[in-house]
Parts: structure tokens; sequence; C-alpha cells
């Protein structure tokens, strides 16, 4: 044993009972200070030596004692050692000042961790976060391209250089993109994402963007082109405007072109407008074949392709089950097409058990949600009433008075917004349901810091959650 308190190491939190390291009597509160003669940097570090079959760690006890470990294991063996983060570092955060940022348009007095901006390549990595490559040294992109992390999540906003630095208001950011170049060699998949502001980045600049962006392709296998979001909290910042009914065709028709272009090259799509895009232009969606796979569905590209799909699916399965026969005509008026062979196997095979019930239990409800996905809702609600009357299904779309009448997503949804115009609604049922996004994760707390029981006690009536993807919200009409 020796002492060197130059080294500082990554706090060991937790040693799972039963583990390699708890054998060894390693004990939370005790410092890794070295893997295989390594530093650990961060959980990327680690996990690389740690697929080795022979691992020597350094260790530094609670006594300022450090002990040396030479342990044989299995390729995927874990030692049982988890640290204070999951990245075992600090989260790098965003160092630009973009012009539609759209934490920069919240009001003060929220929670602190919604102010936080990250902008972090491992965050991209393991969340799907996207980063604008502003902050990234050579260092961070060569330990990138030594443990393949992939794919990387970029916000490119515009390949004009000049008016990248002006967007991102850092003058680093338009020479950033080279080092697009480096992933693009080394093969590390990407995907991108453009927030469009009229009469910044669209027309000229969005065609120019995309040529230079599909020689990237499949490489960089899709991109996203979402408006940006503006909030009634902009005073002091770049005049924004919304886009237009007009506007919105414009950027949908540039955009199918590239994508026929693309898939005569590469076969993929590459280019997708959101879903927002062809609601506000009052076009129909694009087929699901359209999509890739669903590459982009959390920028909300395709999600709503994907919710009618699913519900389709399954109200079609539910309606055989129960005896209430088949509507394949209202199906092909969503999908445009309908699999008879394949739907209801596909939606049995994913929710064993659901269709468990004798009957039907009778019952009147709410279901909340925000106006831009109101009417497909309502679509959905009138036709799962129409097979199952037993269910009485009123659909809320909240007005976000919180933010501004602008913003019309679900997930963005307060707390006091609910109760006042659910108040105001009247006769909600038995029972308001929620969808999933508008809380944070793994907690009952809405943004504004309000809980669903805060709900139920102003409101007088019970408050479920439910799923957003078409399956969960049928679970939620038919009352699984």
């Amino acid at each position: 044993m020796s002492t060197h308190n130059e080294i500082k190491g990554q706090k060991i939190d937790v040693v799972v009972s039963g583990s390699i390291s708890h054998k060894l009597g390693i004990v939370p509160g005790d410092f890794l200070l070295k893997i295989n003669d390594t530093l650990p940097e961060d959980i990327f570090d680690y996990q690389y030596q740690m697929v080795n079959e022979e691992v020597t760690l350094l260790i530094r006890h609670s006594d300022n004692e450090e002990e040396e470990y030479f342990i044989k294991k299995d390729e995927d063996d874990d030692l049982g050692l988890q640290f204070n983060s999951g990245l075992m570092d600090e989260y790098r955060h965003c160092s630009n000042k973009c012009i539609f940022c759209f934490i920069d348009q919240m009001p003060p007095g929220m929670r602190k961790n919604l102010y936080f901006k990250d902008d972090d390549a491992r965050l991209s990595f393991l969340q799907g976060n996207y980063i604008t490559l502003t902050n990234m040294s050579d260092h961070n992109i060569e330990r990138i391209i030594k443990y393949r992390l992939s794919p990387i999540n970029i916000s490119f906003q515009t390949m004009n250089p000049e008016l990248r630095n002006k967007m991102l208001n850092n003058r680093f950011a338009g020479a950033a993109l080279e080092k697009v170049k480096r992933f693009y060699e080394a093969g590390i998949i990407m995907n991108g994402q453009i927030v469009l502001c009229k009469g910044v980045n669209d027309g000229k600049e969005l065609e120019f963007s995309l040529q230079e962006l599909f020689k990237y392709v499949p490489v960089l296998e899709s991109l996203s082109v979402v408006p940006v979001g503006l909030s009634k909290y902009r005073e002091g910042l770049y005049p924004l405007e919304p886009f237009t009914k007009e506007d919105a065709g414009e950027v949908i028709d540039t955009i199918e072109r590239w994508q026929r272009l693309s898939y005569e090259k590469h076969g993929l799509h590459f280019v997708h407008a959101s879903d927002e895009w062809y609601i506000l232009a009052d076009r129909e969606l694009p087929e699901e074949d359209r999509y890739d796979g669903y590459l982009q569905i959390e920028n909300g590209v395709g999600m709503v392709r994907s919710m009618l799909t699913e519900f389709d699916e399954g109200l079609e399965a539910a309606k055989e089950k129960y005896g209430r026969g088949r509507d394949n005509g209202t199906a092909k008026i969503i999908d445009g097409k309908i699999n008879k062979d394949n739907n209801s196997l596909g939606f049995l095979n994913q929710f064993k058990g659901l269709f468990s019930k004798k009957t039907i239990k009778k019952e009147k409800f709410t279901l909340i949600t925000g106006r831009l996905i109101y009417p497909f809702l309502k679509e959905m609600a009138d036709r799962a009433m129409e097979a199952f009357p037993e269910r009485e299904i009123k659909i809320l779309a909240i007005r976000n008075d919180f933010f501004g009448e602008r913003i019309t997503v679900s997930g963005l949804l307060t707390g006091q917004d609910i109760i006042a115009q659910c108040k105001e609604f009247g006769e909600l049922g038995d029972t308001i349901v929620l969808p999933s996004n508008v809380l944070q994760a793994e907690s009952e707390l809405l943004l504004d810091d309000l809980t669903v029981s805060d709900l139920e006690r102003e409101l007088g009536v019970r408050v479920k959650i439910s799923g957003t993807d078409g399956y969960g919200l049928l679970n939620t009409m038919l009352g699984f």
C-alpha cells in the first residue's frame, strides 16, 4: 500500500452486493484512481477498459491508503461499481447564445435544472441530445472516434459558416463545422437537426445547407428540419417571426425534393420535415415508409404518423377480440394502406394480456392534450367510441397561456393552465388523463412544479397518465 494524494480519482457511490468489488472489500466512498494504468476521465474510459479479461484497479480507501487489485474475469462481467454521476464527470454546458434558444425564452423563477443548457457529446451518444460542436476539442473528437461513439446528433442550423456564427452568437461556430468531416471520414454515424428561423436560415440558405449536408449521406443518416419555437418571453431577444401556411408549404416542397434525390442515390430519404410543417401547411402526412424507420421521431418527425398507425392496428385487433367488426375504410383514410394479415398479430404480440377483460368498462373521462395534436386525437377518440360506445371520451386541447399561444405541443403544458381550463371546460367525467410527456421523468412533477396530486385536489377528479404512442392511447381510451 502507498499514498499518492495528487491523483483525485473517481468517487465510488455504490458497490453492488455480491459483486466482484464487494467480495474484494471495496466500499462506497473509496476512489477509483486507475484502471489498467488509465486514469478514467469519464464512463467511456472505464467501460473501454472493462472489456478486458484481466483488469487492474488502483483504489484509494477512506483512510487515504491505496491498494491495487488484480482481477481475472469474463469479458462481459461487471465489477459492480457505480459512480457519483452517470458520466463520472460534470456535464458540459453550452457557451453559445443562439438566437432561437428556447431556454432563453423561459420566465424566471422555474426550477434550476430547466435553465441548464447542455452541449455534451457524451450525452448525445447516451441520451440522444443534440450538440453544436463548438466546445469540442481535438481530444474530444479523437475519443469519440477511438471509442466509436455512434450515433452523434448534431445541431447544424446552417452550413453557411458566417451565418452560423451569427445564429449561435459564437465567432467559432462556423469553423466548428469542419469537425463534421472528421466524423464522416471515420464513419461515425450522425443525425442532424436544423431549427429553421424565418428570414434567417430558410429559403436559399436552407437549400444551400441541404446541398452541403447531402455530401455526408449516408454516414449522416438523417436530418430533421423543425420550426423555431417562439414563447411570449422574447423581450430583448433577436426578433423572430412565426411561419405561415405558405411558408410551411415551401419548406415541405424543398425537403421532399431532396428526399427524392437522396432516395434515388442512397435508398435513404435523409431529410425530414417535422410534423408541425405538415399540420401548419394543412397537408397529408407522409406515408410510413418515408420516415426511414422513424430515426427522428424524438424531434417530432413522424410522431403523428406512428401514433395513427399503431392506434389503427390496435383498434382493429380490439374490435376483432370483442366482436365489434372491422373498419378498414377509416383505416385507409388514416394510413393509406392496411396490412390485413399482420396488424392484429403484431399488436397482440406486443401487448400480451391487453384483452384479458371480458367486457369494456363504462366510463366518462377527458383526455388532455396540446393544440397541435388535438384534431388527430379527436378523430381517434371518435373512432374508439363508435366501436365501443361504453367509453365516453372528451378531448380537451389546452391553450398554452404560460408560454404563449404559439407553443402548441403537449410536452410544454403547465399544471396551472390545465387546472384553469379544465375548470372552464365543464363536465370532465370520472377522470382526466394527462400525456406522460407533461411530467418530469420518473416523477409526478409538471413544468411549473405542480404535481398530479395538486391537479386531483384542485379539480376533484382522478388523474391518470397515458402513453403518447398509439398503443398507449388506445389502452387509455378502452380502459385497459
